[in-house]
């Protein structure tokens, strides 16, 4: 399909002589997806269906007791501003909420917002500079006060400030957010801007309170009160938090949307691992969901033969990745490792990342850990299909490892251990503490010994490794290590916010509180100038080829090495309906679970 006669297509939606349902077929038939789809129409200017993308709630009272949670990671704060990991993310859902979120089929559904804009309701400008946001006005916060449009003019202010050293700061800090009357904010953005709905939209936009955060801007902003005791608009407010262990919420008797929520209370446990977390859902029903199942397939599937539960499997584009530190974490520069001003010594050599990719087994790690839970890849980015690249492919090659580092003069040393210049290919590699992955880490230690290669393997608790504690070494974002692996979610039906994390304004150093997004600290002016372009490309067919370029050239650097596409895999008791979505957070639509009888 050419270009002229997508727009063709879209433009038949919007003026309402084809249905958008004929439209999606269309498009899955040239193999893009429902979310991609959607984007492609709203694009367009077609006014989301929105209604149609959220199972129905069914429940006419509330009163159904409490809902138990089990996430083998606890959260360690409750401020979705420096929430840098999923746990922390979920954890501030369960009391706030952003103007709208992603459902699983990509469609925006309104939260906060009392609708979605679009061309037709005059919400977004005809020339991509603008968004105007029409709120709610029926919400109050847990403690009694209007939600207002100061309140999101507030968060603007307050992510946007260095000094507060927000993780979000990359979504609000190039626009200009307007306050148009109290209940309507206008969005502003430099130039055209075809991905509008970041900002206050899913986990980038939970809204906190102005009155509860307006003397914290700033430097003092981790001194806030309410960064653990959260006072937020959601279905459930604030109970119990123990860091790392245990949330607590109650249900909001002046929650704005009736019958919501259908649960008393809401427990989320932290701690233990995947796989006790699987048994305490599917075995012994201790828990209704369980969250994150990074579980060998086969162990799943035999817990399911239970009959008391189910494995869900949703579909999106979070990815299981390895990062080569392209800094040295061993030389401390101003007080800190794994500084923008050193090089490493040996991973700065493109023919040493390249023998490395060539070192994994995708395909053992995808037969033999992931199953469905995660098909091998070649690329970083992998949804929506139409942002997929043809272009990358992998191959587990230790031969071809061997001439390649024979070639670049590192040579073998009376240990074994390649050697050049002084310096050894000697790599820590780390990651949390999860079966697979150390299986993971175990499978290519033993392929990089036959290349000369020696791999300590590093542990670390996953509450500690995601921890968003900025005095902890240990963090994934201090990256104080050679090597390291996890997963990175894509919280949006739409790839700019995920793939800005190889851009070099993001790097994560001292200086932003390791709150930057790119942690691998790879540095490319190609890549720039590529992203930059792609902010500003309202062509929807030349935007996917921007991304599709931006992920080949942070794959093609072997830099990071992507492993296998992580679907959303949960478990929940048989009668718990629960909306998911891998598009948002968990709790996205916690208001509307409910449990059948």
């Amino acid at each position: 399909m050419n270009e002229q006669e997508l727009w063709r297509l879209m433009r038949r939606v919007r003026d309402g002589k084809m249905s958008r349902r004929a439209f999606v077929r269309r498009m899955a038939a040239v193999g893009l997806t429902a979310p991609m789809a959607t984007q492609l129409l709203a694009f367009a200017g077609v006014s989301p269906a929105s209604a149609q993308s959220v199972p129905e709630y069914k429940p006419t009272r509330r009163g159904g007791g409490q809902v138990k949670i089990i996430y083998w990671q606890g959260a360690t704060l409750l401020n979705p501003h420096f929430a840098v990991g999923t746990k922390d993310q979920d954890g501030s859902r369960l009391f706030y909420e952003p103007l709208a979120g992603w459902a699983a089929d990509g469609t925006l559904v309104p939260i906060l917002a009392a609708e979605i804009p679009s061309i037709e309701n005059r919400g977004l400008a005809e020339d991509g500079r603008s968004v105007t946001w029409k709120l709610r006005r029926d919400v109050k916060w847990h403690d009694g006060e209007p939600f207002s449009a100061d309140d999101v003019v507030f968060n603007w202010e307050y992510a946007r400030d260095p000094g507060t050293a927000a993780v979000s700061i990359g979504s609000y800090r190039d626009i200009n957010v307007v306050k148009v009357d109290d209940f309507t904010v206008r969005v502003e953005f430099q130039k055209p801007t075809p991905f509008w709905a970041d900002a206050f939209v899913a986990s980038r936009g939970m809204i906190i309170p102005k009155h509860k955060f307006k003397d914290y801007v700033g430097a003092n902003s981790r001194d806030a009160p309410t960064n653990l005791r959260p006072v937020g608009t959601a279905a459930y407010r604030f109970a119990e938090f123990q860091p790392g262990d245990l949330v607590k919420g109650e249900a909001n008797p002046n929650y704005y949307l009736p019958n919501r929520p259908f649960f008393d209370s809401v427990e989320v446990k932290g701690g233990g691992d995947a796989v006790s977390a699987a048994r305490a859902v599917l075995q012994t029903g201790e828990f209704d969901y369980a969250w994150n199942l990074q579980v060998e397939d086969e162990i799943l599937k035999r817990l399911e033969a239970a009959g008391r539960g189910r494995v869900n499997i949703v579909e999106g584009g979070n990815i299981e990745f390895i990062q080569l530190n392209q800094t040295d974490p061993w030389t401390e520069v101003d007080g800190e490792r794994s500084s923008i001003k050193t090089t490493h010594p040996s991973l700065s050599d493109p023919a040493v990342r390249k023998a490395l990719s060539l070192l994994v087994d995708k395909k053992s790690i995808q037969d033999f850990i992931y199953g469905r839970g995660g098909p091998a890849t070649a690329n970083f980015l992998n949804n929506p299909p139409r942002f997929r690249s043809p272009n990358m492919t992998w191959e587990f090659n230790i031969a071809k490892a061997n001439e390649i580092l024979d070639q670049a003069g590192w040579a073998r040393g009376p240990d074994g251990i390649r050697a050049k210049g002084g310096v050894k290919l000697k790599y820590v590699f780390q990651t949390s503490i999860n079966a697979p992955r150390q299986k993971t880490q175990q499978i290519i230690k033993q392929a990089a010994q036959r290349a000369g290669i020696d791999i300590e393997i590093k542990s670390v608790t996953a509450s500690v490794f995601f921890s968003s504690d900025v005095a902890n070494p240990d963090t994934y974002t201090k990256f104080y290590a050679d090597i390291q692996m996890y997963t990175t979610t894509m919280t949006q039906a739409d790839p700019q916010l995920f793939m800005n994390q190889y851009c070099s304004w993001e790097i994560a150093s001292k200086e932003n509180k390791w709150q930057g997004r790119n942690i691998v600290r790879w540095r490319n002016e190609e890549y720039d100038r590529t992203f930059r372009a792609a902010e500003g490309e309202l062509d929807p067919v030349k935007r996917a080829a921007l991304f599709i370029k931006l992920n080949d050239l942070i794959v093609g650097s072997n830099a990071i090495i992507p492993l296998v596409q992580r679907p959303l895999v949960s478990a929940s008791l048989n009668a718990l309906r629960a909306p998911l979505s891998a598009w948002d957070n968990t709790f996205w639509l916690l208001r509307d679970w409910y449990r059948e009888t």
